[in-house]
C-alpha cells in the first residue's frame, strides 16, 4: 500500500487512521505529538481494518495482525507511523491492550474504545478521553524509540494495565525516560 505525501516533506510522526476514525480524535493528537517527539506530526490517508486481523471467537482484533500491516505501508518521510483505530483490539495472554508497539521499530497503534467512559456504561467525558488517548499514543510511541515500561506511576512509560494506570500517569516523560529518549533518538 502506498500513501501519497510531498516528496518535499520533512520527516514526521505520520498518524494512520484504521478503518473509521473520528477526525477530531487525530487532530487532537498532532501537537502534542509534534511537541513530545521534536518532528512534525501528521495526519495520512485512512486504511481499511484488515479483515485477516479480526478474530471471531473473541470478536477482538489481534494487535500483531495491525502491526503487521503498518508495517508493510509505504509512508514516505515517517519517522514512526501511529495506527489509530476504533475497534477493541487485545494481544495473546491478554484481553485486551490499549496499543501495541514494535519496539525499535516505526510503527505502532492505539485502539480507542476502552479509552472511552461509555465502553464501562459510565456518562461521555470527552475531555478524559481525549487525555487518556494522548497518553496511549506517546507511551506506544515511546516503545518505537525503545523505551521500556517503567516503574514510575507517573511517566507516561509506566505500563497500563488497567486504565486506573492510564488515568494516574502524566502525559510526558519521567527525567529518567526523558534522557534515555533523547540519548536513543540522538544514537548514542
Amino acid at each position: 500500500m502506498a500513501m501519497t505525501m510531498s516528496p518535499s516533506a520533512e520527516r514526521a510522526v505520520v498518524l494512520v487512521p484504521i478503518g473509521p476514525v473520528p477526525r477530531d480524535v487525530l487532530d487532537h493528537l498532532v501537537a502534542p505529538l509534534g511537541l513530545t517527539f521534536g518532528l512534525p506530526c501528521r495526519i495520512g490517508p485512512s486504511i481499511p481494518i484488515p479483515a485477516t486481523a479480526y478474530d471471531r471467537r473473541r470478536g477482538q482484533y489481534v494487535g500483531q495482525r495491525i502491526l503487521s500491516t503498518l508495517s508493510r505501508l509505504d509512508v514516505p518521510n515517517a519517522a514512526r507511523v501511529l495506527g489509530v483505530i476504533d475497534a477493541d483490539c487485545y494481544a495473546p495472554g491478554l484481553n485486551f491492550i490499549f496499543g501495541q508497539a514494535r519496539m525499535h521499530g516505526r510503527v505502532a497503534f492505539i485502539a480507542l474504545p476502552r479509552l472511552r467512559q461509555e465502553f464501562y456504561g459510565l456518562p461521555e467525558d470527552e475531555s478524559l478521553f481525549q487525555e487518556r488517548t494522548l497518553k496511549e499514543a506517546v507511551h506506544e510511541l515511546g516503545h518505537t524509540y525503545g523505551l521500556p515500561h517503567c516503574h514510575d506511576r507517573r511517566c507516561v512509560m509506566f505500563i497500563s494495565n488497567t486504565l486506573h494506570d492510564t488515568d494516574v500517569k502524566l502525559a510526558g516523560f519521567c527525567p529518567r525516560c526523558q534522557r534515555r529518549l533523547m540519548k536513543l533518538r540522538s544514537g548514542r
